[in-house]
């Protein structure tokens, strides 16, 4: 990406706020004049006192020119107070404007994504921040140096540059000539800087990406005694990164030394060649100033491109992964526009699935899950259970083959329609930062409190909340983890959707509560088309229809009964989680609790 691709992609969120460019381009205007006075005054100054004393003349005849260039260089600081003071304020202004306006849009855009898009390995949760973050402070300060340090400096330079060539063009050109091997070098030098850069860019998202993940997993860091371990990961990074900080600063400091090295070269020629004129009765004195200040005006932005240069350069190469999530049209989540009457039956035809890393999860699925029915899905992990309520909730799209509810293919369907008529309960659900009250109405969000806390009976969780010294005021996320599951469950009480997924609903969950769950459960499933994975042998007999996968492949399915008298994948799962429930001894304790209680 270049700078003229950059503006071009800058310019819808800088167009709302014309009015701002514009009064900020008349102060840039005003200012540029107003830069130049110096130049002007002094050259007035030395050439009238130097003829006042070749004349013989002294103070007495003087003040006139001391009032006079006394009121204009005051007067000059004053009007270029007030510039810089609306140059700044109005950049400022509109920086903080662009950057509201990038957040926002990049946020909008990306909520539209398909699901893959996350969990594909470059797009992890640090490395995306990073790249937002770095991407949007960035490209905000490229438009506040364009309004404050660019395009006010450029606009002086060319301003003095003019008036150097009318007064003299052997001294224009001299001018002239150091500013392309300026750029030169400074081109030559964001040549060299460019890969080191990317590679701080990568090592700053590594970075990032690390501390996330150790506090992540703080937990498991501890218990494992692995503290070293992850110390040492991230003093290689930081290592890497340090090797590339310094690469940068030797390059920089080089190319900077040389570039302050041919400036003063541009002065010393602009005093010999002034000087010659006025030796040669070409020139006035006063016209040796006069150009040195004027060349300062001109190399002023040349002494600065390099910071310039440096942030412009930095906007480039974390726009084109801003831009990269910005602009990725071909991960927004699909959507049909059908919203037909949802009956809730589900079918499968030949559905392929892989994931981005290329993991083939769901092989050749056929399946037919009637509406008003309970469903069980059963198998190990990784046999491709949740993957497939993934792409039954549309958060997939299958790699090939059908999938349809009441007969219309999903991709057809108004995601958002859809989503509506779906409640989905997951092993580890979402707590958002807020609220008990919040994080339950998340699933109706103009629900009453009533209908809350009727929603959280259901979810027996009521009496937990009221325990708590604000109750539903409380912060969810001080909740334990079976609390938040019960928030979770509440939250799809309220919904109180015709299509339920359960995928391990109960798992976060001690006995009692899951029996209480169950129970609540048992209740909303009524007239509901539900799907349920869970490794309870209470819900899994509870079910009307059981699909028993292994690998990715439909290896079972049937009813409770015929399934467990196969002899297959079914019985043996089946058997092994009442071995892991100690079922025998379980059994024998009722026994002998029901003897007990005959001979009584």
């Amino acid at each position: 990406m270049n700078l003229w691709h950059l503006f071009q992609k800058l310019r819808p969120f800088v167009r709302p706020y014309r009015l701002l460019v514009i009064a900020t381009l008349i102060l840039t205007l005003i200012g540029s004049l107003t830069a130049q006075v110096n130049a002007l005054t002094l050259r007035y100054a030395v050439d009238s006192i130097n003829r006042l004393i070749e004349s013989g003349l002294g103070l007495a005849q003087g003040w006139h020119i001391l009032l006079t260039i006394s009121a204009i260089l005051l007067g000059k600081e004053v009007i270029n107070a007030l510039v810089q003071f609306g140059q700044k304020f109005y950049g400022e202004k509109l920086r903080i404007f662009v950057s509201q306006d990038l957040a926002q849009g990049i946020i909008e855009k990306f909520l539209t994504y398909r699901l893959a898009f996350f969990n594909e390995d470059n797009n992890q949760a640090g490395k995306l921040q990073t790249r937002i973050d770095r991407g949007i402070g960035s490209l905000t300060r490229l438009v506040q140096i364009f309004f404050i340090d660019i395009l006010p400096l450029f606009t002086s330079a060319i301003v003095a540059l003019g008036l150097m060539f009318y007064a003299n063009v052997y001294v224009g050109l001299v001018a002239l000539s150091i500013v392309p091997v300026y750029f030169w070098l400074t081109y030559i030098q964001a040549q060299k800087l460019g890969g080191w850069r990317r590679k701080l860019r990568d090592g700053r998202e590594k970075k990032s990406q690390g501390i996330l993940s150790i506090i992540n997993s703080i937990t498991v860091i501890k218990s494992f005694n692995r503290e070293s371990i992850e110390s040492d990961k991230q003093l290689k990074l930081q290592k890497e990164l340090t090797h590339n900080q310094m690469q940068t600063r030797q390059t920089s400091f080089l190319f900077d030394g040389l570039k302050t090295f041919i400036e003063q070269i541009g002065i010393v020629l602009i005093i010999i060649l002034t000087a010659y004129f006025v030796l040669d009765g070409q020139m006035s004195i006063g016209m040796i100033m006069y150009h040195v200040l004027l060349f300062n005006n001109v190399s002023a932005p040349i002494r600065s491109l390099h910071r310039i240069y440096d942030e412009v350069n930095d906007a480039m190469i974390y726009s084109e992964s801003f831009f990269r999530i910005l602009e990725a049209d071909h991960e927004i989540e699909p959507s049909g526009s059908q919203k037909p009457v949802i009956k809730g039956q589900f079918e499968l035809k030949n559905v392929e699935f892989y994931y981005p890393n290329g993991h083939h999860a769901l092989k050749n699925i056929n399946m037919l899950i009637q509406p008003n029915k309970i469903t069980a899905l059963v198998g190990l992990s990784g046999a491709g259970k949740s993957t497939l309520i993934s792409l039954l909730d549309k958060f997939y799209q299958p790699a090939s083959g059908q999938v349809q509810l009441d007969g219309i293919n999903l991709e057809d369907i108004d995601t958002q329609y859809l989503r509506d008529h779906i409640g989905l309960v997951l092993q580890k659900n979402h707590i958002f930062q807020g609220s008990i009250f919040d994080n339950i109405r998340y699933g109706k969000t103009d629900a009453s409190l009533k209908e809350v806390i009727e929603a959280a009976k259901k979810a027996s969780i009521h009496e937990q909340i009221l325990q708590l010294p604000q109750g539903y005021e409380a912060d969810a996320l001080q909740l334990s983890g079976g609390q938040q599951q019960r928030i979770a469950i509440a939250r799809m009480f309220l919904k109180n959707p015709p299509i339920i997924f359960l995928d391990e609903p109960t798992a976060s969950l001690d006995a009692i509560a899951s029996e209480q769950i169950k129970q609540s459960l048992d209740q909303i499933k009524q007239g509901r088309t539900v799907i349920i994975i869970s490794h309870s042998l209470s819900q899994i007999i509870d079910a009307d229809y059981t699909y028993v996968m292994k690998e990715g492949r439909i290896a079972e399915h049937g009813e409770h009964d015929a399934l467990y008298h196969q002899d297959g994948v079914y019985k043996e799962i089946f058997d092994a989680m009442a071995k892991s429930l100690n079922i025998e001894k379980i059994a024998k304790t009722f026994e002998e609790d029901a003897e007990e209680e005959t001979h009584s």
